[in-house]
């Protein structure tokens, strides 16, 4: 295969890595594999078996975010630790309550949901922990490794789970699971990762959240990335859904057949690795994702159309390559449009798009799927992803490419006669600009970009004012919450940022450099100057509670 998919392979590190998620991968699937072949033995109802779907995804919507935030803040190997113990725990319970026959579809469910939280906690870490093990340019490769690492164990685990399922049962299954983590459990006990240059001004994990909120509000570049993925998530969540019943009902096959299609889907993901560096030495992030959706559109009508595993074995192939191209793309495209201080969290919110997409898409295909069988869902579904590349001039994926987001922190550190209290907030920076009259228009425009970038890195509130009495003097103002916050910014700075503040500089025609100044609420900065209060002293009229109003302004 192509040097260039394979290549992270030749780091010891990652190798490593690589290899014990692949058994834990398989494990997985073995064990999707039994808990989706005991739900529909247990129930006839689409509904609950499209829900064992809505039980895997939906803890990545509620937990997203938080372990976004606990990834980028605490020790991700740690954390990766944590998670792969919990996920560990969860398979020994339903091993033992299969094996005494305790099992019900509501338990079933339950402890899935719980398998599903362990995943949730670990994804944001997992993803953002993959360029610590690569150089930058073999980033690309090490995510289509990823990708098949994760979608190969799906074919080899699901076949390996179908003729164990068919010989044994489902509990020898979900016990196999659980040993299946060792491996990966055992790799974070040994990794001894290099520390990561630290930020001064660390945050915690609410402010980490809140931080990650906000720059999703303020990339317009990642928005794009975020809806292009909800349209295809949810569109082909219909696919995996209701693939046990249409393999099981509409197509006849046994429990070793229908792990035998999701190997054929598995062999696609490799197709689709082989296909992957080429598509993409030619053709834009874009092409390349409109490329696999229009393929998964297709592959989904085959198997409606297909009557027997030896039509349909060709239509999963094609689906396999067809979702291993867009996911690809789609992640690459998130880890190359944030930098490294909020990557986790930007992955976080990732996975809780195409996770909750799936959730929450799994219930309506599934729902309808009740009332009209299996055919019109799946139909809809094809449909729905063609459509769903009307998108593509409105959330574009081409800047994502053209980003520099490594960090260059090319701000000075402000020259202060006090130095505030890091806690001490809100904080207004003023920054004077002259521009010449006749290009205000042309610089109130570069501006626009200036404000994205400081409101993305901390600030809450952001203006731009032109003097009354002195034509082409302008002030720009922008609100941070702390001093704390504002030092975080001068941390977070990249030469993407760095550039658009170039571009707005080219507009300043004075002798000296824009001057730049920083105040501190007069009610925090009371607070410096007044440490020993007397406690006999009536209490002020205004409380510290009292200009929180100075955030909401």
């Amino acid at each position: 295969m192509n040097t260039s998919v394979w290549r992270p392979l030749r780091k010891p590190l990652f190798r490593a890595f690589w290899l014990a998620a692949l058994v834990s991968n398989i494990g997985t699937w073995m064990h999707d594999v039994g808990a989706a072949w005991l739900m529909t033995s247990l129930t006839t109802s689409p509904l609950m078996v499209a829900l064992m779907q809505t039980a895997v995804y939906l803890p990545f919507f509620l937990m997203a975010l938080p372990s976004g935030a606990m990834a980028d803040v605490f020790d991700k190997r740690k954390l990766l630790l944590f998670g792969q113990l919990w996920m560990l725990v969860s398979a020994l319970a339903l091993a033992g309550l299969s094996f005494c026959g305790a099992i019900s579809p509501w338990i079933l469910l339950l402890l899935t949901f719980a398998l599903g939280l362990g995943a949730a906690v670990s994804a944001p870490a997992w993803n953002a922990v993959t360029p610590e093990l690569v150089a930058r340019p073999q980033l690309q490769g090490a995510i289509a490794l990823s990708g098949v690492s994760f979608n190969l164990s799906r074919g080899v685990g699901s076949v390996i789970g179908g003729i164990i399922v068919a010989l044994f049962g489902s509990p020898t299954v979900f016990l196999l699971n659980a040993v299946s983590f060792v491996g990966l459990v055992l790799f974070f006990l040994g990794w001894r990762r290099k520390p990561k240059e630290s930020f001064r001004h660390a945050e915690r994990v609410t402010e980490a959240m809140r931080a990650g909120i906000r720059y999703v509000r303020h990339a317009p570049e990642l928005t794009s990335v975020l809806m292009r993925s909800a349209l295809f998530s949810v569109s082909s969540s219909a696919f995996w859904a209701l693939l046990p019943l249409v393999c099981r009902q509409k197509l006849g096959f046994s429990a070793y057949q229908y792990g035998l299609a999701l190997g054929l889907f598995g062999l696609g993901t490799l197709l689709g690795a082989f296909f992957l560096p080429k598509l993409r030495a030619r053709f834009s992030l874009d092409y390349c994702v409109a490329i696999g959706t229009a393929s998964m559109s297709f592959s989904i009508i085959g198997l409606v159309w297909a009557q027997n595993f030896v039509l349909a074995g060709p239509f999963m192939i094609f689906a396999g390559t067809s979702f291993l191209l867009v996911n690809s793309c789609l992640n690459l495209a998130v880890q190359v449009a944030v930098p490294v201080w909020v990557r986790a969290r930007a992955l976080a919110f990732f996975i809780l798009v195409c996770q909750g997409s799936v959730a929450l898409g799994s219930i309506l295909w599934g729902s309808i799927a009740s009332q009209t069988g299996l055919v019109t869902p799946l139909l809809l579904c094809s449909l729905t992803l063609l459509m769903g590349l009307i998108a593509i001039r409105r959330h574009p994926l081409v800047a994502v490419e053209q980003l520099d987001v490594s960090l260059s922190r090319h701000w000075d550190q402000p020259r202060l006669a006090i130095e505030p209290e890091p806690t001490h907030g809100p904080v207004l920076v003023t920054v004077e600009y002259i521009v010449d009259p006749d290009r205000v228009l042309d610089f109130a425009e570069a501006m626009e970009l200036v404000r994205m970038q400081r409101l993305r890195d901390g600030a809450f509130q952001w203006h731009l004012f032109h003097d009354l009495s002195r034509p082409g003097r302008h002030i720009e103002t922008y609100f941070v919450e702390s001093w704390a916050e504002h030092m975080r910014q001068h941390e977070r700075v990249t030469v993407a940022d760095k550039m658009i503040e170039e571009r707005a500089l080219s507009f300043h025609k004075g002798e000296l450099p824009p001057a730049v100044n920083h105040y501190l609420s007069a009610y925090a900065s009371r607070r410096i100057e007044e440490p020993d209060e007397d406690p006999n002293r009536a209490a002020s009229p205004v409380r510290e509670g009292d200009y929180r109003f100075l955030l909401r302004m």
